[in-house]
């Protein structure tokens, strides 16, 4: 499952899935502005976030000559105030064309045969390159998973008895 080509399967479909999800939305289903349940908008801010200084950034540090392979730490709440004034049009456009640069940028790499090249997590230690992309994958899908579950949740008081069939509203 970990090669470079599986996982661009879903890192290249992630924006479009997200935004034939969101587009068109009215306000009331976008955003929770509590940080404690991050809504659309603020998950589309964090993908930004993460395809401007996380995957790639990692990714080229663990393909570096330098000794020192530690990443940066990843400000995981840095979309609060990215998104604001923003709209979810303007955010969605910017996630799509962030991910398509990354996504050539990660093709032309050569990452193929230097999957077990390693960096070093400021938290979790030495990581692979497969380990880094799989995360990457998994993170988009944990995220379209959480807007999901985020939209589903406005409708728990709507669907009165079908709640029990319904385990994304628990």
């Amino acid at each position: 499952m970990n090669d470079l080509a599986t996982n661009l399967e879903i890192l290249e479909k992630t924006p479009i899935v997200v935004k034939s999800l969101l587009n068109n939305l009215s306000a009331s289903w976008l955003s929770s502005g509590d940080v404690t349940d991050w809504g659309p908008m603020e998950i589309v801010g964090h993908f930004i976030h993460g395809e401007k200084t996380d995957w790639i950034p990692r990714m080229e540090i663990i393909l570096s000559d330098q000794e020192d392979k530690t990443f940066v730490p990843f400000d995981r709440f840095a979309q609060f105030q990215y998104i604001e004034g923003k709209t979810l049009e303007d955010l969605l456009d910017e996630f799509e064309e962030l991910r398509s640069k990354n996504v050539e940028r990660l093709r032309s790499a050569g990452v193929e045969d230097k999957m077990e090249r390693t960096g070093v997590h400021p938290e979790l230690g030495e990581v692979t390159m497969a380990q880094l992309i799989a995360t990457w994958t998994a993170h988009d899908l944990s995220h379209i998973s959480q807007i999901s579950r985020f939209l589903a949740r406005k409708l728990t008081d709507d669907v009165g008895p079908w709640r029990a069939y319904l385990s994304v509203l628990n």
